[in-house]
């Protein structure tokens, strides 16, 4: 007599059979064409997200800097106010490039901690009675921030939803 070379499924195997058979997951797995395209939009947009967190970064060094290289008669409270908004906006930025270039995806909240922080940089720099060059460059560097943080936290979403971890973790 002949013996057959398959082995016994183990019980785990015989769950998820069950499982996909109660679940309809064991249908062929044919891809719709706007799919591929959406996933490649995605990795396209997940190629730029380490250039834009890198380029944040740079932002959030630079407003730390430009409160001492642009102090001209600026107030104690505004010079401070840049140092600290700046280097937490850096290291933040610097921590979603690290999380990016390890392949790990980038956190929305604190790429939105990033994003709210340049809001105040935008409303702070009127307030403090910044003047002059050091008004303008907290200024510009606050839009700057906003905008390329809220294009990442749109990316950081779209990305979790894809590879289908969609819980809130830093």
């Amino acid at each position: 007599m002949r013996q057959s070379n398959r082995r016994a499924p183990t019980p785990l195997e015989i769950m998820a059979d069950r499982h996909a058979e109660s679940t309809g997951s064991h249908r062929t797995m044919e891809r719709d064409p706007r799919d591929e395209s959406t996933q490649i939009a995605n990795e396209e947009r997940r190629k730029q997200t380490p250039v834009l967190s890198a380029i944040i970064a740079g932002l959030g060094l630079w407003v730390a800097l430009s409160g001492l290289l642009l102090d001209a008669g600026a107030t104690t409270t505004a010079v401070t106010n840049n140092l600290l908004v700046g280097l937490v906006i850096a290291l933040a930025a610097g921590y979603n490039y690290y999380r990016v270039r390890n392949d790990v995806p980038l956190s929305p909240v604190v790429a939105s901690l990033v994003a709210i922080l340049g809001l105040w940089l935008i409303v702070t720099a009127p307030a403090l009675g910044m003047v002059g060059a050091l008004f303008w460059s907290t200024f510009a560097g606050g839009i700057l921030v906003v905008g390329l943080s809220g294009w990442t936290v749109y990316s950081a979403r779209d990305a979790r939803t894809v590879t289908g971890d969609v819980r809130s973790r830093f």
